[in-house]
Formats: structure tokens, sequence, C-alpha cells
């Protein structure tokens, strides 16, 4: 239940209590995130091999971070946006047109990026690498590393060719499920919230072109992108989300309990109360008075 008073009226008790108890216990229930556990078999050692390019590359060599944003699309509203003014925040309509979409294929050097638009998908990953690897001024004598992750167009005849007779450019992919790994996802997430969520588009074309204008701009004076989140932390987190999905999976159900509640500033008397404990795998709550039993 995410209502404090629809949980009150299933347990008998005021809604202020229940709040009270959720606030003590730091529970949300109105809030949910999103969030899907690798299967990949080799989820540790990927993570391992990209967050330490992270945080420690080798010396002198170019760490590129590769992915296609797919299926952007062009989103044009059925009445005209009203501007922000005094009092007054900018508005637009819940419906659309929607004219299209694009692929969005991008290279991120850590600060700068470059994008090879809506490029043939063999051809994209290889001319990204390539094309970054150029703006930079990165020498032929150096090693360039791409962070990709596990598109088909990665293990293409074509791409594995290049690869052969360009040796040094060394790939680094992420697990399966695991985008979030690659940096250059996170200004995937910029362009979104900074130039296309308000933006209206009428065709194709116009979106691609604010994009390009976007990255235009972005260049000018870009600010770094640090990863700060050690492989440890990561894999301990992923092996606690391990363990609860476990705990699912083998019928964990929420169970009943006498609770003995002594005298205290929450309860007020002492008594013994046949309560239900909230379904949560690593503890369970008394809804009385909060506490863990």
């Amino acid at each position: 239940m995410r209502s404090s008073r629809a949980m009150a009226e299933a347990m008998g008790l005021s809604h202020r209590s229940v709040q009270r108890i959720w606030d003590e216990a730091g529970l949300k229930p109105r809030l949910g995130k999103r969030f899907k556990v690798s299967n990949d078999p080799h989820f540790e050692q990927k993570v391992t091999d990209v967050v330490d390019l992270y945080l420690d590359p080798p010396d002198r060599v170019l760490v590129l971070c590769v992915d296609e944003k797919s299926q952007i699309q062009t989103l044009d509203r059925t009445q005209p946006d009203l501007p922000l003014k005094r009092g007054r925040a900018a508005t637009m309509t819940h419906d659309y047109k929607r004219h299209g979409t694009t692929t969005l294929f991008a290279t991120l050097d850590g600060q700068a990026v470059s994008s090879s638009g809506n490029a043939s998908h063999a051809i994209a990953p290889r001319s990204s690498c390539r094309s970054c690897a150029r703006s930079t001024g990165v020498k032929k004598s150096l090693d360039v590393h791409p962070v990709l992750d596990n598109y088909g167009t990665h293990k293409t005849p074509e791409v594995k060719a290049w690869l052969a007779k360009h040796q040094r450019f060394h790939c680094h992919f992420t697990p399966t499920s695991a985008s979030w790994l690659n940096l250059v996802g996170r200004f995937f997430a910029e362009i979104t919230t900074n130039r296309n969520r308000r933006g209206t588009f009428t065709s194709v074309a116009e979106l691609e072109d604010a994009i390009y204008d976007y990255l235009l701009r972005h260049n000018v004076d870009p600010k770094p992108f640090v990863w700060t989140k050690s492989a440890e932390d990561i894999l301990a987190r992923e092996r606690r989300a391990l363990d609860l999905l476990d705990i699912i999976r083998d019928g964990y159900q929420p169970s009943e309990s006498e609770h003995l509640l002594q005298p205290s500033s929450r309860c007020g008397a002492s008594l013994r109360a046949s309560v239900h404990f909230l379904p949560y795998p690593r503890f369970n709550l008394c809804l009385v008075c909060g506490t863990d039993v």
C-alpha cells in the first residue's frame, strides 16, 4: 500500500500513526525506482574492468565511452506551448504528434562529445571511435580504449575486421543489462533533460539539428563527467540485490506475531497485540510502535 490512509484503514490505526511509523523507519512506499540485476555470467569481471579504467586508466591512452541513444521520438505538440511568465510555469499539451524517430551514436572522451548521427549501424561504432580520436588530436602511437555495450553491431564481421586491422583499439564491454556503467549514458540524460523533453519538433531533421546544436554548445565549454563509485561498492550492492531476489523467489511471506510492547513515549501503555508486519525481506517492522522485531 502506498497510501498511509489505506494502510491505516486496513490495520485499524490512525493515518498519522502510520505516517509516524513510516517516517521513523525511513520508509517511503509512494516512491519507486527501476532497477534490473544483470544476468551476465561475467558481470563482476566486466564491472571491475570498466570501473578500473575510469578510476585508474593506463598512462598515455585515450578512454572513450561509445553508445547509442535509439528511438529518439520527434514530438510535435497539438497546440502551441505557453511560455513561462510571472506566477505561471511554462506549459505544454499532454498529447502530441509523432513525426518519426532517429538514433544518435555518440562518443564521450570525459568532456567533449562527438556524434555520428543516424549512420549505418555497422559503421557507426567504428566511425565514432575514429572521429573522436581524430578530433581530440590523439597520436597514432597511443592506444585507444573504448567502453562499449553488447550491441549486436560490435560483433559484425565488418567491425571485427576493422578492429583487427587497428590493433591500438582495445574494447571494454559493459555487462548485459548494465548500460548505466557506460558514462556517455549520463550525457544522454543531459540531452533529454535540457534539450529534447520540452522541445517541439515537426520533422526528424529539425530534431537532429537541435541535438547537434546542443552538442556544439556543450563542447565549447565542456565540464568533465567524473566516475566516483568503486567496483567494490557496485558489486556489494549487486550481491545484496541478488540475496533479496533469492528470498523473494523462495516464496517469502509476511507473518503474524505477538509483540509485547513495553510502556514508552510512543505506545503509552503495556499491551499484547497480534499485529501484521510489513512484507519486507530484511526485517519485520511493528506497525504499532515501529520497532524491529
